[in-house]
């Protein structure tokens, strides 16, 4: 499972808030919604977030192993 727990981490740090991620990045609310779900999302929203953030991709999602994944 992909979680986003550091994405609140680094957004938290940062100079940008949800607000301002929806205002002045039109990042839309549904993509916080699933950032607060842990739904999974394209990487053009991934790279977004990164470049917005200043930030590498494991300040804004990790890998967890979970019994929900599905088999391979």
């Amino acid at each position: 499972m992909i979680d986003y727990s550091p994405f609140w981490k680094t957004l938290k740090k940062s100079k940008e808030t949800t607000y301002t991620l929806i205002k002045n990045h039109n990042i839309s609310s549904a993509i916080i919604d699933k950032l607060r779900k842990n739904k999974p999302m394209n990487t053009t929203t991934l790279n977004d977030l990164c470049r917005i953030l200043n930030c590498k991709l494991e300040e804004i999602a990790r890998y967890v192993p979970s019994d929900n994944d599905q088999i391979l």
